[in-house]
């Protein structure tokens, strides 16, 4: 099929049984909008080239850009190949049916790169600070208050201390804000337990 434009009217040439035919745009399923789209662009060409616009000129190349655009809509409607021949140098182009997309089974996931916030360091390991503080603090009263009365009894006080607060902290290792308090109570017990394996030698 070629687009060429004849006496101001735009035209589709075709070979079949009798010979090579042509047709006017309104006699094929290309839709109202694009035949109509194509006559002007006739007009419009046939105006340039009675003007004897030179074939480097604005108006040519806009005429020679817009009817590549129209055999383009052409092929993508007819799903076939078009020949476009420029009605002002007579250059003959062939444009391509578009390839139909692929369709997936399934539509790609949406990946958004987003940048990681930065690690609040200065604020972080203050909290861990104060909370290592606090419970060396605890954990070592009790023990040394229990350890007046018996031994065992703050062994197992100390056991009894890790033991609630380990599945908390299990928890709280991968929560962005509650890993500190984690990181500063397991600090806190094991200098806890430093300072009462010191105060028994």
């Amino acid at each position: 099929m070629e687009l060429r434009v004849r006496d101001g009217r735009a035209v589709l040439a075709g070979e079949d049984e009798s010979g090579e035919r042509e047709v006017d745009p309104h006699s094929l399923p290309l839709g109202a909008d694009l035949a109509e789209a194509l006559h002007e662009w006739a007009k419009v060409a046939d105006a340039v080239v009675r003007t004897e616009t030179p074939s480097d000129g604005v108006a040519s190349a806009l005429v020679r850009r817009r009817g590549k655009q129209l055999a383009g809509r052409i092929a993508a409607v007819m799903n076939a190949s078009v020949s476009y021949t420029d009605p002002v140098s007579g250059e003959l182009v062939s444009v391509d049916a578009p390839e139909a997309p692929a369709k997936p089974d399934q539509p790609a996931p949406v990946v958004v790169d987003e940048e990681p916030e930065p690690t609040p360091w200065g604020t972080g390991l203050t909290v861990s600070f104060i909370t290592a503080a606090i419970v060396t603090v605890t954990v070592v009263s009790l023990s040394l208050g229990l350890g007046e009365t018996s031994h065992w009894l703050a062994l197992i006080a100390n056991v009894l201390v890790v033991g609630g607060l380990a599945p908390s902290v299990w928890l709280g290792r991968k929560v962005p804000v509650w890993r500190w308090v984690s990181y500063g109570v397991v600090t806190g017990v094991l200098v806890a337990w430093f300072v009462l394996i010191l105060t028994l030698l």
